[in-house]
């Protein structure tokens, strides 16, 4: 069962990890970790796999060698983009149901237990939104 959780919770920080790349672009670990609340370890091995699965690619910045950042690759900006589509359309099916009040009572109690969590961990500032 133990085993189970934890590959639970490794394929939600790769899928976690994706959906940053995606929507704000490349980013560095941190960056990725302070958006999705994720312990540095557990994002670290997230890349690890996806960059192994040809999804991502870490490089070096122009301004600092330390610093790396995490980028999708082609195919996984493809696989990121089908993913995230479909889900979407999951979440707008399950939300029919509800009027648009409804709608708006159920984003604003996720959006507030967000950042619930996020003051809970500590998180530092929020990753800005891609232009």
């Amino acid at each position: 069962m133990l085993n189970r959780a934890s590959q639970t919770q490794d394929c939600a920080s790769r899928l976690a990890a994706l959906e940053g790349l995606l929507h704000k672009g490349p980013l560095t670990i941190s960056a990725i970790q302070d958006r999705v609340l994720l312990a540095s370890g557990s994002m670290t091995a997230a890349i690890d796999r996806l960059e192994k699965r040809g999804l991502v690619v870490r490089k070096s910045t122009s301004s600092d060698r330390r610093a790396r950042i995490v980028q999708l690759t082609q195919e996984g900006e493809r696989i990121a983009a089908e993913y995230f589509e479909r889900h979407a359309k999951d979440l707008e099916e399950l939300m029919s149901p509800l009027s648009a009040r409804e709608k708006q009572q159920v984003y604003g109690s996720l959006k507030k237990l967000g950042l619930l969590a996020a003051q809970k961990l500590g998180a530092r500032q929020p990753v800005q939104e891609r232009q």
